[in-house]
């Protein structure tokens, strides 16, 4: 008779992707997975497969966590220029108990030359918040509120791209100020 899992597998790959976000994919060992993950070693692999594929699987978790948490923080806000804002300013105000940066920008600069599986996962979650910025220009820019200066598309791609930026400055600096200037000045172009 087979045996039960003894753990809740959302919960220990909850643990595996703060584990991955912290260290990285390279400086994670095994034992530091199962040690953080409260399981041994051959549930691990049963359940999850290999590090990569664990990884892979983590990676997916923190996309739809950011996701879900964008989606809900603008979530009745009218004003797309609001929304925007809320969208920067919730990259500087990040709980303090998760690790630093963005695990999605960490992927992005430890494997995308050398993994694309990882890289891919990466993309595909950056088009989707750049989707969800170009739907917030367009409306905007519908509702008057935003210039129609630039594209909606080429605005989202360089907004996008500065709140990338920022991912990577909240993990360099602790300038509060600083980096709220950075927000300001970014959003300065939907004037």
């Amino acid at each position: 008779m087979a045996r039960s899992k003894e753990f809740d597998i959302d919960d220990v790959l909850l643990k595996a992707m703060n584990i991955f976000w912290q260290q990285g994919y390279e400086k994670t060992s095994m034992q530091d997975l199962v040690a953080g993950m409260g399981i041994h070693k051959r549930s691990m692999y049963d359940t999850f497969g290999d590090k990569h594929t664990l990884y892979i699987k983590a990676l997916e978790r923190f996309a739809s966590i950011q996701s879900s948490r964008l989606e809900s923080r603008i979530e009745g806000i009218t004003s797309a220029r609001a929304a925007l804002r809320l969208l920067f300013e919730a990259t500087i105000l990040r709980a303090e108990a998760e690790p630093k940066g963005c695990m999605l920008v960490n992927t992005a600069v430890e494997l995308s030359n050398h993994d694309p599986e990882a890289a891919a996962r990466a993309n595909e979650a950056f088009l989707n918040t750049e989707g969800l910025i170009e739907r917030l220009i367009l409306h905007g820019q519908e509702a008057g509120e935003l210039s129609s200066r630039y594209e909606a598309a080429a605005l989202a791609a360089y907004l996008h791209n500065a709140l990338v930026g920022l991912r990577v400055m909240v993990k360099a600096t602790r300038d509060k100020d600083k980096l709220q200037t950075i927000v300001d000045t970014t959003l300065a172009v939907l004037e």
